[in-house]
């Protein structure tokens, strides 16, 4: 479906007001703020026509427009990256897919969206989302609340997200017992202009609710969510300490 006239919009929500990590996407990363890091590796993405940052803060606005970037004031009461996606959305529909490109995530590599885009372009349905997952390669990821797990079924769509370890071994305790992948969840989403247009009528569903993850609304409503491994590192940066393991990489990766 990809095109000469196909328009793709990347949006990367950057909230200052975290609860577990206020100011995060101003944190400097190796002599770069995170929000700026972010914005650079999807600058790279080829096919990507225009970025903006949706913030709720004047802060983040004036830090984004020192580096050159398009920032989008929002609201202040979303509780969530696509809650903020939306408000842009209906700011500017002019695009045929919208990326939403979580700004904790600094190790995002272009080849990661090169390869979202590529699933969605792929998806048979209108009304479709695209994300990307990666096999866990450690307990201790797997009993981690802050890494999100999913399950796929045998077609790539998505059965469930959670914060706990799915799937749940009844028997066994250790990891990957009997050949069974654990795979975490990669913030990027991929969506074409009717399925945008879908779920921001969606209301809130109890699942989501209970597990603070946006993407159950959608699954609860029936909309699939097909998702593809991707074998590119990433760490997403919820706590202090995810940052000073990702200084800690990219300082490796310079000497």
């Amino acid at each position: 479906m990809f095109g000469m006239q196909c328009r793709i919009l990347a949006i990367i929500p950057a909230r200052y007001h975290s609860q577990r990590f206020p100011g995060k996407p101003l944190v400097e990363l190796a002599g770069k703020t995170m929000l700026q890091r972010v914005y650079e590796q999807v600058q790279k993405a080829e096919k990507i026509t225009d970025i903006y940052i949706a913030t709720e803060d004047e802060r983040i606005v004036k830090h984004a427009e020192s580096f050159g970037a398009q920032a989008i004031l929002t609201s202040s009461s979303h509780q969530s990256g696509t809650e903020r996606l939306l408000e842009v959305f209906k700011r500017v529909r002019v695009y045929n897919y919208y990326l939403n490109v979580q700004g904790d995530e600094p190790l995002l590599v272009p080849e990661q969206l090169e390869q979202l885009l590529e699933l969605l372009f792929a998806i048979p349905e209108e009304l479709a989302i695209a994300t990307l997952c990666q096999k866990i390669d450690s307990w201790e990821e797997i009993n981690n609340p802050n890494v999100v797990k999913v399950v796929k079924d045998n077609n790539s769509k998505a059965l469930y997200f959670s914060r706990g370890p799915i799937p749940y071994l009844r028997e066994e305790k250790r990891f990957n017992t009997k050949g069974v992948p654990y795979f975490k969840h990669i913030g990027l989403y991929g969506f074409s202009y009717a399925a945008l247009k879908h779920i921001a009528q969606l209301g809130p569903h109890p699942l989501e609710i209970a597990e603070k993850l946006e993407q159950l609304r959608w699954l609860a409503h029936g909309v699939p969510i097909y998702i593809q491994e991707t074998n590119y590192p990433t760490i997403a940066v919820d706590t202090p300490e995810d940052a000073l393991k990702v200084i800690s990489l990219l300082k490796k990766s310079t000497d």
